[in-house]
């Protein structure tokens, strides 16, 4: 399918939650709540951490995109507002960003999981997002993948504790408290 031809699909039917791999049409599955809730619960810990004026949170909404054939659908990710002012008032323009993200998150799922290393992980890094999150909710862990000065990745894993945002300076995110995100006085970065 033609790139062209995808965004009209993708516009066409707004909940079918459309990506495209090599050119294959693909629609995002649905997915548990334990999934749905941990998005939703991400972005409603990011956001007040975040300038309004700057910064939005998309949980399962809008593309990224790494070359004309290859669409995504991120569970969550962060948009600087600059990428998306152009575009208001349109109504012909399907949500999608090229520019690489602060950050990119995809939450495990039995459907999905093994797809979103295989295929999503290695193209968010094609497209230099700076901060790439998988969240596995029944293992309770979090892989992160930051991008380093020199283009390559540094790879960690938490169960636990303070998670610094590289992307968002200021931005953290507390795996030991659910539903809270907070900086103690002295907390030591986990790397």
């Amino acid at each position: 399918m033609t790139e062209q031809a995808f965004r009209k699909l993708a516009l066409s039917d707004p909940s079918g939650g459309w990506e495209l791999e090599c050119g294959v049409p693909r629609q995002k599955p649905a997915m548990t709540f334990e999934h749905n809730y941990r998005g939703r619960l991400l972005g409603t810990l990011l956001m007040p951490q975040l300038d309004g004026r700057v910064f939005q949170v998309s949980v399962n909404t809008g593309h990224v995109r790494t070359t004309a054939d290859r669409y995504y659908i991120p569970d969550v990710f962060v948009i600087p507002l600059e990428l998306l002012r152009p575009h208001l008032g349109r109504s012909d323009d399907l949500e999608t960003y090229t520019t690489p993200l602060p950050l990119v998150v995809e939450i495990w799922s039995p459907s999905t999981g093994q797809y979103d290393i295989d295929q999503k992980l290695p193209q968010y890094q094609r497209r230099g997002d700076l901060e790439i999150w998988r969240i596995h909710p029944y293992d309770r862990t979090l892989t992160t993948w930051v991008r380093q000065p020199d283009g390559s990745y540094e790879e960690s894993r938490y169960d636990h504790g303070i998670v610094y945002l590289s992307g968002l300076p200021g931005v953290t995110i507390d795996l030991a408290r659910p539903g809270r995100s907070s900086r103690p006085a002295g907390a030591a970065r986990h790397r």
